[in-house]
């Protein structure tokens, strides 16, 4: 219940003669008080010495956690920047390539050869390795480049440990130092310890070493494998942060805070104990007290309404009108006892049958991904996220036999629990219309229509897309009933809007003819369908996601992360973007919903979300 309809009811439960009197009783007793002895005006004070002496101890405990963890944390931010990055060096250029052929020369070079690194004539054993503007190694240099100056690390390489020699070869570097940018199979010595820390370590811990170095201070190197498709690592992917001038600089003035600390906190919480237990504690507990009882006699069913009459409370302030104020309501506070006890049975039950409508809704839904773990000849991600407990949103796909698969995504007008309603009749009718051996996407939207429209009193209606997917042959047919445009992207393309044909909405007209169309999936091809709740997300200024956001999205290369951090610089028209959506469908799904997430903001969800992706394999998997 919200708090203006609980205001509401004791407004109405109260008598008008009680609140009067009270509050003219109130306002007598306020204007005895010297404002200086006001409970106003102690609660500032203790508040103010209270502060102080928090905020030391919070700074001091922070600072106690923050000698612990400060490594720690910088640990984790490099991890992320190197699992992320490796995502796009591995995904944008050809990492394992670049560090065979550099391992490759690297490894055919005697050990006098070796000992010329950084010489022009040592330059030119690598010579052969490309580095030309539409080079890997460019590619992969920009990329780790991007990350360094992104995530503000020291340092971002590439590099393969020759433990025979206990060095570091490097492939690519971004240093910020031009001055100390390795080029590749530069190489330098190492400590053993690192070696074995990252060549025996795995994909599945975190993999960092310390050091202390004159140019950087204590530098913290975080590194994750690069591996080839037979599974052996061919490099590591390397970042580096610096923590000089933290670690002094908060261990002195650490001990420094801890002596000032110790001392004023000795004082101060004597004085503040006398001041608290006289002028405070001592008559709040007396309320207190008198309050208990009265819950005491209340549960054992003893009428007593003297509870708060013998309260000896003289402090000549706020406390000793809250003591009068008491006994006032004492006899109030049993009328309401009756009332709240109705109204919070009620909120309960309603609390209790919303989620269970909202647990029934999402069982109705396919919610264990991947659906199918046998059919290796696509790939399916859906999600839906009610703007309210329960959605008028729904998606499903099912085999209609072992070769026909049916995709449905859907939109019920309206919201709420009618929506919700609705949308489990219109959902159950059209699978079951599909599932009688139907073929033609039109025909399952002109039957669920019929059966819509032949006792549809509340005047509801639905936007659906169906398809019908054969899976041995790619060949999908749709059919569009007023829902929002499928966007189609091919395997050697992007993402792009796919204006079809629009029927009539489901449950608006019966007889309702619905055209088909017809769509060649070849391996690697994607599709993305959703309800409007994702272009017309608004943000606080009133403006819309749109298509052309959403485009963006769709076409972002990279995983949720990437995305998240570009969004802020705002969205291209849709399709601009050169760079092809690369993830599985589930990463698209989340680029996407994080995308509409860091567009909207705070602003209220006015309208469920719900998507639907799926990537074609090809016959068998192929």
């Amino acid at each position: 219940m919200s708090p203006e309809n609980k205001s509401k009811i004791a407004s109405e439960k109260v008598p008008a003669n009680a609140s009067k009197n009270a509050s003219v009783n109130t306002s007598e007793n306020a204007s005895r008080f010297d404002a200086r002895k006001s409970l106003s005006a102690k609660t500032v004070r203790s508040t103010l010495l209270s502060c102080l002496i928090f905020g030391l101890i919070i700074q001091f405990v922070a600072l106690s956690f923050y000698a612990y963890s400060f490594i720690h944390q910088y640990i984790r931010i490099a991890d992320a920047a190197a699992r992320q990055c490796r995502l796009s060096v591995t995904h944008g250029a050809d990492a394992c390539k670049l560090s065979d052929d550099v391992m490759r020369i690297y490894n055919s070079l005697s050990d006098a050869d070796r000992a010329k690194v950084g010489t022009p004539e040592y330059r030119q054993f690598f010579a052969e390795v490309e580095t030309g503007e539409n080079s890997d190694y460019a590619r992969i240099f920009r990329i780790i480049q991007d990350t360094r100056n992104f995530q503000d690390v020291s340092d971002v390489f590439i590099a393969m440990y020759d433990a025979n020699n206990n060095a570091i070869v490097f492939v690519a570097d971004a240093s910020d130092d031009p001055t100390d940018v390795r080029l590749p199979g530069d190489w330098e010595k190492v400590r053993r310890n690192e070696i074995n820390r990252f060549v025996f370590g795995n994909d599945y811990e975190t993999l960092y070493t310390y050091d202390w170095t004159k140019q950087d201070g204590f530098l913290v190197t975080v590194g994750v494998p690069i591996s080839a498709e037979d599974g052996h690592t061919v490099s590591y992917l390397l970042v580096d942060i610096s923590t000089r001038n933290i670690a002094w600089g908060m261990a002195t003035f650490a001990l420094q805070l801890t002596i000032v600390i110790v001392l004023v906190t000795v004082l101060l919480a004597y004085f503040q104990t006398k001041t608290i237990q006289k002028k405070l504690v001592d008559p709040i507990n007396k309320i207190a007290e008198a309050s208990q009882q009265y819950a005491r006699d209340r549960q054992a069913g003893n009428d007593v309404k003297d509870h708060f009459s013998n309260i000896d409370v003289h402090t000549e302030d706020e406390l000793e009108n809250l003591a009068e104020a008491m006994k006032e309501m004492e006899l109030d506070l049993t009328k309401y006892e009756a009332d709240l006890t109705q109204i919070i049975a009620d909120k309960e039950r309603i609390g209790m049958e919303l989620s269970l409508a909202t647990a029934i809704q999402a069982a109705m839904l396919p919610h264990d991904f991947p659906p199918f773990p046998d059919r290796k000849e696509f790939d399916i991600y859906a999600m839906m996220e009610p703007a309210r407990e329960v959605g008028g949103d729904f998606y499903d796909f099912f085999f209609i036999d072992e070769d026909h698969l049916c995709l449905v995504i859907a939109d019920v007008s309206g919201k709420g629990i009618p929506a919700a309603l609705f949308m489990m009749i219109s959902k159950t009718i059209l699978a079951s219309v599909a599932m009688l051996g139907r073929r033609s996407a039109a025909e399952v939207l002109m039957k669920t229509n019929e059966a819509l429209c032949s006792n549809n009193k509340v005047e509801m209606f639905v936007t659906a897309w169906v398809g019908i997917l054969e899976v041995s042959t790619g060949k999908l047919t749709a059919a569009n009933a007023g829902h929002e445009y499928p966007f189609i992207k091919r395997a050697d393309g992007s993402f792009e809007v796919y204006k079809d044909k629009h029927g009539l909405v489901i449950g608006g007209m019966a007889d309702t003819v619905y055209k088909e169309y017809t769509l060649d999936l070849k391996p690697g091809d994607k599709l993305f369908v959703y309800t409007d709740g994702i272009p017309e997300a608004s943000n606080s200024d009133g403006k819309m996601f749109g298509l052309e956001r959403l485009a963006e999205a769709l076409n972002k290369e990279g995983g949720s992360g990437g995305f998240a951090a570009s969004a802020a610089s705002g969205a291209s028209a849709a399709g601009s973007s050169t760079a092809s959506a690369t993830g599985s469908t589930a990463e698209i799904i989340r680029n996407v919903r994080v995308s509409v997430g860091n567009f909207v903001q705070d602003a209220e969800q006015f309208d469920d979300l719900t998507m639907l992706c799926f990537e074609y394999h090809g016959p068998q998997g192929k």
